[in-house]
């Protein structure tokens, strides 16, 4: 999933820098691509914690999973949301 994640930052990196915009909002625009990344790696980090503390299934420790990966989602939607902000912002 990081890799697929590594892979969309450095294709919208490149249409970031080819944007006709100024370059603050270039520099929003790929702080908004970051945060992804930022919580993907907690994601994972969380992720081999509760594997390393329980082998079994516990509830809570899918519950933990769980949060961690919506967590990733709500992220990406962010990155999302701010990216059609600026388009919508600097449509003309």
């Amino acid at each position: 999933s990081f890799k697929l994640e590594i892979v969309f930052f450095i294709v919208f990196l490149l249409i970031a820098i080819f944007l006709p915009y100024p370059i603050w909002a270039k520099i929003l625009l790929v702080a908004s691509m970051i945060v992804p990344l930022i919580v993907e790696l907690l994601n994972s980090a969380i992720e081999r914690v509760v594997d390393m503390v329980t082998d079994e299934y516990h509830e809570l420790a899918k519950y933990d999973k769980d949060a961690a990966a919506a967590a990733v989602m709500v992220s990406i939607f962010f990155s999302a949301l701010v990216w059609v902000g600026f388009i919508i912002y600097f449509w003309q």
